[in-house]
């Protein structure tokens, strides 16, 4: 179940961060990305504390990605890693591009 729902989520064309509200480095993914003028529908910030499948979502992404920890920020369909990840993609410029190569911008 945990597959399926990651797998109906991430798409070619959004960003997704599977996220918990109060870890520090999900705020960091989190503040990255309001930086970008998203396309409605594009972004989608997912809480998973309130799901029941909370650790067989964090066992998927260590399957899917290498790591169980949050947050997962998926580009497309590729899992650019967490927080500090998407901090150094910013930092050097290459986040902007990646997510105009998805047409995730206005």
């Amino acid at each position: 179940m945990a597959q399926e729902f990651v797998k109906a989520h991430v798409k070619g064309d959004k960003v997704v961060l599977f996220m918990k509200p109060t870890c520090s480095y999900c705020i960091t993914a989190k503040d990255v990305m309001s930086k970008y003028k998203f396309k409605p529908g594009h972004l989608e910030l997912i809480d998973i504390t309130e799901r029941s499948d909370m650790g067989s979502l964090q066992d998927y992404f260590l399957e899917l990605t290498g790591a169980r920890t949050v947050p997962r920020v998926f580009i497309g369909e590729e899992c650019v890693g967490g927080g500090s990840d998407v901090a150094a993609l910013h930092k050097s410029g290459k986040l902007e591009g990646m997510l105009q190569s998805i047409g995730a911008l206005q």
